[in-house]
């Protein structure tokens, strides 16, 4: 039972990765990006949205199904370093900063974004 009361404790200490992640056409160079507190979770998540057509941003919805999901890349842009002090519980301005950065640093690269 300790083993299992351990491993239960372990669990709730984990911290899921948190930063931005994109979804990039591959034909057209057209980007989607997100910030979120649990990289993978939402990775997978807009990932499967858009394989069943239940995915929220209707423009890269229409160009999945039109270019087909191999013509697409999703990919971590950057990673967000938790606190070392670990008092922060609340990263979402941190991570909407983030993201206005990486949105700054594409359009500044010519890149165009799927309209919200």
């Amino acid at each position: 039972m300790d083993k299992r009361k351990e491993l239960k404790e372990q669990y709730k200490n984990m911290k899921p990765d948190m930063g931005i992640f994109m979804v990039r056409s591959n034909i057209n160079n057209k980007y989607y990006i997100e910030a979120t507190q649990d990289l993978k979770g939402t990775m997978n998540k807009t990932k499967f949205q858009l394989k069943f057509n239940s995915f929220l941003n209707k423009e890269l919805q229409k160009a999945w199904k039109e270019q087909g999901e191999s013509n697409f890349t999703i990919e971590i842009l950057e990673k967000l370093q938790y606190d070392k002090d670990e008092s922060k519980t609340d990263y979402s301005e941190d991570l909407a900063l983030l993201q206005m950065i990486w949105e700054e640093k594409l359009s500044q690269k010519g890149m165009e974004f799927y309209q919200r």
